[in-house]
């Protein structure tokens, strides 16, 4: 049985919130706006994920409200209502008494009555608990909705004089990873490691970048993902270089690496892998060393995930490897340490080693606390990406490096123990993934 959120988690998330407010208090959460591709089609809706956190519902025009002591319910949703021959069109719709029933909303509303009933359910509030500068539209709206509540007070009301970050609040507790999530993460990172096989196992010369894209979204969806978490990267050659390259429309050459950097999302939740490997099925030399070190600073970072640990702990654990091997192959020259104080390897590698990763693949969370490395604690899920991209206009090394781009990316989380990676099993050593490319997989 494929994994999915309990309907008791979504509870006890809101729940958590309600603890932080106070009878005084509201909170307004949107769903995401449905979003135009061309014309009169949408984009496949995807839920906002801080509202689908909190609720589980995953319709578009949708407002979850908290008003703490309510006696009718404190958990308001206004939804779409049933249409019978809107849903003969799109589909059906779960309507007010659907999302009581099946979401435990205590109490739901029409979409259209927002603007009618959210300035009542204000009043005597002092504090507004909202997320600004997601959705301009919406906010302007909830400050119409406190107008008119200040408007109406001259006759003797209460108004709010406060308005809260709710992001920040939501987003400390989307951080931390509970085992329900957990679950779900494992099944996206299963659904992209078997993607990411497919296209080790089906490469060869003078396919298209995007015929590898194809089978990487056909896998995916064959497995259970809906979409990829994000545009996959399928960049042969020099494209490696590029570092967010979607376009994936030049032909994959004999001699040439491919970087693939594509995950699979599934639940609302992300998964993000990449791995570099030879189109033909053989490093050349220049390759295999440029790669080895890749690797060992990936796998020396991947070790400084651990319980106590600060977040830059294993970027300055791949920084230093990376640095290290630069100098032994000669595209660096001067003392390891300096050439690392001095951002030296910036040259080659200008990203960071890692990003948060959970509904959103570059997820919620601060970095620092009070202007320090954030420690690392059981729950977090992290990515660890180190690479090196040797452009191919760069003139201060020989030519034999010029145009080589890798990257090696795995999804890790932290235990008490340690860490647990979800997506290794992905080849990557050099014997490993030579053995993969070219490959004939069971289907």
């Amino acid at each position: 049985m494929k994994p999915t959120t309990p309907r008791r988690e979504f509870t006890r998330r809101r729940k958590r919130l309600f603890e932080l407010m106070d009878e005084k208090s509201i909170a307004i959460i949107p769903t995401a706006p449905e979003r135009i591709r061309n014309r009169d089609i949408f984009h496949r809706y995807r839920p906002d994920s801080d509202f689908f956190y909190l609720t589980g519902f995953a319709e578009p025009e949708a407002v979850a409200v908290l008003v703490p002591g309510r006696p009718q319910g404190e958990y308001l949703m206004f939804c779409r209502e049933r249409d019978p021959e809107r849903e003969q069109w799109d589909g059906a719709r779960a309507g007010l008494e659907g999302v009581c029933n099946k979401y435990d909303a205590d109490d739901a509303f029409p979409i259209g009555d927002i603007d009618d009933i959210v300035p009542g359910l204000m009043e005597n509030r002092t504090r507004v608990f909202h997320a600004m500068g997601y959705y301009s539209d919406f906010d302007q709206r909830v400050m119409e909705w406190v107008k008119r509540v200040r408007y109406q007070s001259r006759a003797g009301g209460g108004t709010p004089h406060e308005f809260v970050g709710l992001d920040h609040l939501i987003h400390e507790q989307r951080l931390y990873k509970s085992t329900a999530e957990l679950r779900i993460m494992r099944e996206a990172a299963r659904i992209s490691v078997a993607a990411h096989q497919r296209l080790m196992s089906v490469c060869k010369p003078e396919m298209m970048e995007f015929e590898l894209e194809a089978e990487f979204t056909h896998e995916c969806m064959r497995q259970g993902s809906r979409a990829p978490a994000y545009p996959s990267i399928v960049a042969g050659g020099t494209n490696a270089c590029v570092l967010h390259y979607i376009d994936n429309t030049e032909p994959l050459k004999d001699g040439d690496l491919v970087l693939i950097d594509a995950g699979a999302e599934y639940g609302c939740y992300a998964s993000d892998i990449t791995r570099t490997f030879p189109v033909n099925g053989r490093f050349s030399e220049e390759q295999k060393a440029l790669y080895e070190v890749v690797l060992e600073s990936q796998l020396a970072a991947i070790a400084a995930v651990q319980p106590g640990n600060n977040w830059n702990d294993p970027h300055v654990a791949a920084v230093e490897v990376l640095t290290r091997g630069l100098v032994d192959l000669g595209l660096l020259k001067g003392k390891v340490p300096k050439l690392i104080d001095k951002g030296a390897y910036r040259q080659f590698y200008v990203h960071r080693t890692g990003h948060w990763m959970g509904m959103d693949v570059h997820d919620v969370g601060d970095y620092k606390i009070d202007g320090q490395w954030r420690m690392l604690e059981p729950g977090m899920v992290t990515t660890i990406e180190p690479g090196l991209y040797v452009s191919q206009d760069d003139k201060s090394v020989e030519k034999k490096w010029r145009g080589i781009g890798i990257r090696i990316e795995d999804d890790v989380v932290v235990t008490d123990q340690g860490h647990e990676v979800l997506t290794d099993a992905v080849a990557k050593s050099v014997s490993d993934v030579e053995a993969a490319v070219g490959a004939t997989l069971v289907a």
